[in-house]
């Protein structure tokens, strides 16, 4: 066997051990990136769905996300390791790899400025994943957008309107994700009556179609707090509005909502509760005296009032 201290740098021996040096260096860099990766997205995930946002995912849900995530964060330290191994490589082959590492730097510099909404996408995507911002179904308003999320990928999420419009938004156009279909919902609902109206009379007449909504099993299970008047909320223009709040199962409050004004409908009508709306009085003329005319248009007095109402 050859005394390897008596063998120059320059021979090719030395070289070969050098460069079988630097790929058992690269492969176990490799190996403990991906532990690392693994480790990292674990604990981000498991705090995640235990004190989080992420704790309504089922297991399944969690293991696709980590999966995304860890994945990327591999691929990426992958192509760091690969690339510093192979010029390393080339140096030792004396091949000048000045020109290599600046076209490199080159190329870095200009897919940092084209690709860097790419990047942002990416990176925003990871995020919404860690955070669980949203998932598949959810109910969600993105970049100016609403509709139901139907397909969610790193680079880009893909909502349908309620008109059946699909929209593809890029994740880094995301700045605030608004989600209507969390764990529960809100049903809030102001309702006017006219002045005049007995408030705890119309009070007490909508508690008592929360109350019946509430113990309608076809609702039932929909609500989890009964809509009721939780305050006079406004001396309105034309009336008194009252503030109806409640809170149901996520998803639900564009149905229950839509029942509850119905049957409030009914039982205003029922119990001669009134909703006023605004009115218009129209002024009739002949024409005969145009700017007589033009003048009771403008301020038309108290005589002319009187006269079109009859």
């Amino acid at each position: 066997m050859p005394d390897l201290t008596q063998i120059p740098d320059a021979h090719p021996l030395w070289t070969a051990l050098r460069i079988v040096a630097i790929v058992v260096a690269a492969l176990i860099a490799l190996r403990v990136a991906r532990v690392f990766v693994h480790r990292i997205v674990h604990a981000l995930m498991d705090r995640e769905a235990t004190e989080g946002t992420s704790q309504d995912l089922s297991a399944v849900e969690i293991k696709r996300r980590t999966d995304t995530i860890e994945a990327l964060g591999v691929n990426v330290l992958y192509f760091v390791i690969v690339v510093v191994a192979a010029v390393m490589v080339l140096a030792l082959l004396d091949y000048d790899v000045g020109p290599v590492v600046a076209g490199l730097g080159i190329v870095g510099i200009a897919v940092g400025f084209g690709a860097q909404s790419l990047v942002r996408d990416y990176f925003n995507g990871a995020l919404i994943l860690i955070e669980n911002q949203f998932s598949k179904g959810d109910v969600v308003s993105l970049a100016g957008v609403t509709g139901t999320v139907e397909d969610f990928s790193l680079r880009r999420t893909t909502l349908r309107d309620l008109d059946g419009v699909v929209h593809t938004v890029p994740n880094g156009q995301i700045l605030v994700s608004s989600n209507r279909t969390r764990t529960w919902a809100r049903i809030n609902q102001d309702v006017t009556v006219a002045y005049g109206t007995d408030v705890d009379e119309a009070i007490s007449v909508v508690d008592a179609v929360g109350e019946a909504m509430a113990d309608d099993h076809l609702w039932k299970p929909r609500i989890l707090e009964r809509p009721h008047v939780e305050r006079v909320e406004a001396l309105a223009e034309y009336g008194i509005t009252l503030k109806i709040l409640g809170s149901v199962r996520a998803g639900e409050q564009w149905s229950v909502g839509g029942e509850l004004r119905k049957r409030l409908l009914a039982a205003f009508r029922d119990n001669g509760i009134e909703i006023p709306s605004p009115r218009r009085v129209l002024i009739a003329h002949d024409g005969s005296s145009p700017a007589a005319a033009v003048g009771s248009a403008a301020s038309p007095s108290d005589e002319e009032l009187a006269e079109s109402a009859e």
